[in-house]
């Protein structure tokens, strides 16, 4: 089964600072027929103004993933991590047991584009951790390349749920295929550019939700810059 959710169906927030688009419901954005899709709940597409950025805050007993398109995301937390990532890393954050962090635009004149997806964990009360990865567009283009998983495989960011992440960069590539054992989901989620998803067009911010298939298939892709999740089917 094959579900479109297109860019423009997503949850707008606009606070001068911050423009931000939610796939899922998130804040005051609520739609039951989008609360998250097996242990993905969130992902925020966010574009945060010069100088500006997210307060100190709180959080618990989650996977909370960046992936930064353009310019410079600071971040710091309460176990003393503190760093800007740009385009091309990964950083992970498990919330755990709590944690309390800050994320701000590192830059006094470009924006920072980025999108911050949230994964529920296999379980509670983890201890909180950090970590953070560069992936160079070379190891993305006409492939599909893993950016985060539950051991670490082939140098991705560690998450503490059974779900994988890829990421792909595809201009005019060969079609790629990604297969999903029995009891796998999948979901797409084209952050740039255009591509067919198996058989569905989709451009940037089109996502799909893919149900009882054997397989994931990219194909056609223009300047597209693409995550796949390779999910259990929690439904």
């Amino acid at each position: 089964m094959l579900n479109i959710r297109k860019s423009e169906e997503r949850g707008v927030a606009e606070h001068g600072w911050l423009s931000s688009r939610h796939s899922f419901s998130f804040g005051g954005y609520h739609d039951p027929a989008h609360t998250g899709f097996g242990p993905l709940l969130v992902i925020n597409e966010d574009r945060v103004q010069p100088g500006r950025g997210f307060g100190k805050h709180g959080h618990r007993d989650m996977e909370i993933i960046s992936y930064v398109l353009e310019g410079k995301l600071a971040h710091s937390d309460s176990m003393g991590n503190g760093s800007a990532i740009g385009y091309g890393d990964v950083q992970r954050m498990s919330a755990g047991t709590g944690i309390m962090h800050s994320e701000y635009n590192d830059s006094a004149e470009q924006p920072v584009h980025f999108l911050q997806i949230w994964i529920e964990p296999d379980r509670a009360g983890i201890a909180p951790g950090y970590e953070e990865k560069a992936f160079t567009p070379a190891e993305k283009k006409g492939r599909l390349r893993l950016i985060a998983s539950p051991d670490g495989e082939q140098g991705s960011v560690l998450i503490h749920q059974n779900a994988r992440i890829y990421a792909s960069i595809l201009n005019g590539d060969p079609a790629l295929s990604h297969e999903l054992a029995e009891g796998r989901a999948g979901y797409v989620h084209v952050a740039k550019g255009s591509v067919t998803v198996n058989g569905r067009e989709l451009q940037a911010g089109d996502a799909l939700k893919i149900t009882d298939e054997k397989s994931v298939i990219l194909e056609n892709g223009s300047n597209a810059e693409v995550l796949v999740f390779d999910l259990p089917a929690l439904f």
